[in-house]
């Protein structure tokens, strides 16, 4: 669930994030209360919480076959990068790229986090360990799984997920 970057991307996402978070700051006044009220811990404290009930929503969604909601979840220009190295770009074009896992609805789905880092309302990457089995056909795939996140229009948005293999213990 979830390359190489050019020079370009790298700055248009940084761009992009210090604009949403100047449009989440000014569309949003209970961030700007908050802020006011407990300075920046305080927000930092706001942000991380959202951050918690993103990601949970994320891999709850996928987990329990809610392709709208995990769909929501990411950023329009998002990037899956999946075990076997296929990029996949776009909100669509990622729904659609796991269009038999939300239809068959044979597949568990579990996770355990293993480390996460939140930069204010900015930027947050969590990492899993995760596995994606199909019990009738007897597919296990054990995967270390980083997502990174964007905080933007007041949300947070996955903007890059990406896969890798580990062994089945």
């Amino acid at each position: 669930m979830r390359g190489m970057w050019n020079s370009w991307k790298v700055r248009l996402l940084a761009a992009a994030g210090a604009v949403s978070v100047i449009g989440a700051a000014v569309a949003t006044p209970a961030i700007a209360g908050t802020e006011r009220q407990s300075g920046t811990a305080g927000l930092a404290q706001w942000c991380a919480g959202k951050f918690d009930e993103a990601q949970r929503h994320d891999m709850e969604s996928f987990r329990d076959f809610d392709r709208a909601a995990w769909e929501a979840g990411h950023d329009d220009d998002a990037i899956a990068i999946y075990s076997a190295g296929q990029i996949v770009q776009g909100r669509a074009a990622i729904g659609e790229s796991q269009r038999n896992h939300f239809n068959n609805r044979n597949a568990t789905w579990t996770w355990t986090e293993k480390t996460r880092a939140v930069d204010g309302c900015s930027t947050a990457t969590i990492v899993y360990d995760a596995t994606y089995a199909i019990p009738s056909q007897g597919f296990v795939l054990r995967q270390i799984i980083s997502v990174t996140y964007t905080f933007k229009h007041g949300k947070w948005l996955t903007v890059i997920d990406q896969g890798t293999p580990i062994p089945v213990s």
